[in-house]
Parts: C-alpha cells; structure tokens; sequence
C-alpha cells in the first residue's frame, strides 16, 4: 500500500485546488459527504452530539453533505429521539438495525449511501471537527483512497487516561508485528472512505464489530490503496461503554484469522521473503503465549519446569503453524516427519532458554520481568536457527 502523512495546512492546500467554495456547501439530494454516527444505548449523549455537529456542518463545511445516525439494536430511547432529529434537522438521517455490531452499522449505512465520500466518527466526538475537512479532502480530490485519524502522530494531541495509552500502543505495535501494517492508529473512531472503494472492500470484511476497521484497513493496504493519515486532537470521552477486555479478545481472533487468510497481494513496503514474514507473524504470536503460559506457570512449577511446558506447547503449535502457513504444506503426505522434526527442532530455544535461566541464577538475577525478557530474548535467537533449520531440512524435500 502506500501511506500518505500530511498535516492539515496541506490538506488545506489540497482543498483549494478542488476550487470548492463555502458557498457550494449545505445539505444536497446527493451530497459529497456522509458522515455516519454509529450509536448504541447513546440516549444521554445523541442529541447535542448530533445538534453540535449539524451546526458546525451548517456554519463551517464547504462541501455538501448528509449526517447519518445509525443505531445498531438499541434498548433505550436512542431510536426515538435518532428519528426525532431527522425529522427535525435538515440534512440528517436514521436508520435503524436490527442487529448490534458497529461494523454491520457501518456497513449497512455507507451501502445506502449515495455519497462520494462515507465517513464515521465517534458519537462523542471526541476528535475535534476541524479535521474533517482534512480528512475528505484528499479523498474527494482522487489523492487518496481512504483516510484516517491518528492519534499517535507526533501532532496529535490527545488527553487520555495511561491504561488507554498503553493498550492502543500496544494494539498498534501488535499489527506492525503481526499483519505488517503501516498504517498508525486503527482503532481511531474517525475514517472516510470513497464509496466506490467502501463497496469494493465490504464485501471482503468478516467482522461486524470493532474489528471492522482493522480488517478494512488491512485490506485495502494489500489491495495497493493509498491511505491517507490526518493528526488529529482528541479527548477521551471518560463515559466511553466500550468492554475492553471483550474487544480485545475479538481483536486477537481477528487477527489470527488474518493471519491464516491467504493474500491475494503482497503488501508492498515489506521486505525480505514472504516466508520469513509469516514465520515472524506467528513467531510473535507464539511468543505472546509463551509469556502468558511462563507467568501462568511460574508460580507452580518454578522458572524453569515453566519455561519447558510453555515452550514444548508453543513449539507443537507453532510447528502447525508454520507448516500451513509459512510453507504452504497441507495433507498427510509427510506430516509425521514434520511434526517430529519441528518439534525437536524446539530444543534450540530450550536450550538456550535454560542456558539463560542458569546464567541469572548465577548472576543473582531472581525478577520476574528481567527473567522474561531474558527468555523471550533468547527464544527469539533459537526461532531464527529453528526457521534456518525448518526451511531447509523439516519442511524441505525428505531424504
């Protein structure tokens, strides 16, 4: 894919070589833009949200325009008071689902849109408006194919709690890790899309949830379509009903599940061989799960009877793993000798993980965190002669 940064006196600048004026903007039978706001049980907060967000449109966007609220299956008066405000306010509209999931509320308004351009932004608005002009203008010039808000660019600003932080930087760094992703910040609530490219990727997506955006963002990066960032300020909205842990095991589903999706195109931007990429992709995976089982483990059967359990169940899956994916072999036909032979092949990281532990024993080194990193240091080293090992001998042509 190729990923476009630009700040937001260039997009402006992008913006005047469209030669739209401010005249041309307003409320149209087929606008420019559809901004969807999906909404779930959002009674307390949808009628100023909506409310602010009408003025601005009326009072500072140039371009044409429409405002979806798209109620995913709410229990409370969202419905209600959603088509109260499209009744009320020119330019607004409601649809309602029957069904929850931010994704399939998305999905279904940008498909009953007849805009150019289909948006989405949190209802809180905790972006701040002026950037949606930067947003969807590289989209409406033909510049970009989608754009996105980041939150982690160097200036942005964002008021936001530490757990927050962590968990979005650390859900970020796992996409680079795993799915090779270039883009920076998935899970900002603030996208714009060109409809003909939102109708050529939806049908591709699986996920109906919070995982929409990710998925969509990764495949259009291994589509070749350009994805433009715009820095944007933030505050977090402290009312915010998301379940964190539930959303992070959905995300973790799905990006296994891309990982085991075949690739129609390489993304571009990714160096070295593509064997070595997926066997890093699911080396990361692996060693996430090491951790969890060493910590787990530890407790019970000390450093070392932990690091030997975690890494004899890691190196079984991971030799699956690799086997399908990173070497493309499927069937019987020598699965037994791969499967022995990967799974010796998992004495070099034991090996030198016990090496390890011993050494900072002998070092006096007894913490927990140094131990981890320690292990997960020298699991690494052992994964690369073990990837030398599997290309070359396990998963090579049989003697």
């Amino acid at each position: 894919s190729e990923l476009t940064f630009m700040s937001r006196s260039d997009s402006a600048a992008m913006m005047n070589q469209l030669e739209l004026s401010a005249a041309a903007g307003g409320v149209a039978a087929s606008p420019v833009v559809d901004i969807v706001v999906p909404v779930f049980n959002e009674a307390g907060a949808l009628s100023a949200s909506i409310r602010r967000l009408h003025d601005y449109l009326v009072e500072r966007f140039p371009l044409t325009w429409v405002i979806t609220i798209a109620d995913n299956a709410s229990t409370d008066a969202t419905w209600l008071l959603a088509s109260e405000l499209a009744a009320e306010l020119p330019g607004v509209r409601a649809i309602h689902l029957d069904e929850k999931g931010r994704g399939r509320a998305l999905r279904a308004a940008w498909s009953s849109s007849d805009a150019q351009v289909v948006t989405y932004m949190d209802v809180d608005l905790s972006t701040d408006l002026s950037a949606l002009l930067p947003l969807v203008a590289p989209l409406v010039s033909g510049h970009s194919d989608i754009a996105i808000g980041t939150r982690l660019a160097p200036s942005a600003r964002v008021v936001r709690g530490t757990k927050r932080e962590v968990i979005s930087r650390g859900y970020n760094a796992l996409l680079k890790a795993t799915l090779h992703s270039a883009f920076s910040d998935a899970q900002c609530g603030f996208k714009a899309v060109r409809a003909p490219v939102a109708r050529d990727l939806m049908p591709l997506i699986e996920d109906d949830g919070w995982f929409f955006d990710t998925e969509l963002l990764v495949l259009a990066e291994r589509s070749g379509l350009r994805i433009h960032e715009v820095p944007v300020d933030w505050t977090d909205d402290p009312d915010s009903r998301v379940d964190i842990i539930r959303t992070a095991k959905d995300d973790l589903k799905g990006i296994v599940r891309m990982l085991l999706r075949p690739r129609a195109v390489e993304v571009r931007g990714v160096r070295g061989s593509p064997q070595l990429s997926r066997f890093i992709s699911i080396g990361v995976v692996s060693t996430i799960v090491f951790a969890a089982l060493f910590l787990l483990l530890q407790g019970t059967l000390g450093a070392a009877g932990a690091d030997v359990v975690a890494l004899v169940a890691c190196s079984i899956a991971n030799t699956a793993a690799n086997r399908r994916l990173t070497f493309a072999l499927h069937g019987r036909a020598g699965r037994g000798r791969h499967y022995r032979i990967g799974v010796a092949l998992g004495l070099v990281p034991l090996v030198l993980t016990l090496a390890t532990l011993s050494l900072l024993g002998a070092l006096g080194v007894f913490s927990p965190v140094i131990t981890l990193l320690a292990l997960t240091t020298a699991s690494g080293a052992g994964a690369l002669v073990r990837f030398v090992l599997l290309r070359n001998w396990a998963f090579g042509e049989a003697p």
